[in-house]
């Protein structure tokens, strides 16, 4: 297996993976329709790849899994530069083998030669196993964010 920047010919398995990440996210809560917003994640791996912001792990020509990133951007200053990875997907039934790890670390050595001091992510609260996942690679909780439904919700 190796990890290399992802090519624009890439573009329609890759938004097909980021379908299956988001349809299993929605298991533990996430409130983005997969299939509905294809187009638009096709849209956004692509800007990652041309930012060079975007890794793929290949085994002999098969995509076995992806990591997006970015050093972070906008308009308030902050005493560091952030980091953040905003995807990372393995197939299912390639996991447990270092692959998820193995794009992790590479992501994380990309956005440190960018001069970042400090690498963030999210992950579903729910989703006990990716959370314990970024544990074991030295991620601790940042903030929080907090949720409720209202009365308008289903037509309340």
């Amino acid at each position: 297996m190796n990890v290399d920047t992802a090519d624009l010919d890439d573009a329609d398995a890759l938004a097909d993976l980021w379908v299956d990440l988001a349809t299993g996210q929605r298991d533990h809560g996430s409130h983005l329709l997969a299939a509905q917003n294809r187009e638009q994640a096709r849209e956004s791996l692509l800007r990652h790849a041309l930012t060079g912001g975007l890794l793929v792990a290949r085994e002999d020509g098969d995509v076995l899994g992806f990591v997006s990133f970015y050093p972070e951007g906008g308009s308030f200053e902050q005493d560091v530069q952030r980091g953040i990875v905003e995807n990372i997907y393995v197939v299912p039934e390639r996991r447990g083998e270092g692959i998820g790890s193995t794009l992790l670390e590479a992501a994380e050595e990309e956005l440190i030669a960018d001069g970042v001091e400090v690498l963030a992510l999210e992950a579903m609260a729910d989703n006990e196993r990716a959370r314990r996942f970024y544990r074991r690679h030295g991620y601790e909780p940042h903030r929080v964010e907090l949720e409720r439904e209202t009365d308008t919700r289903d037509g309340g």
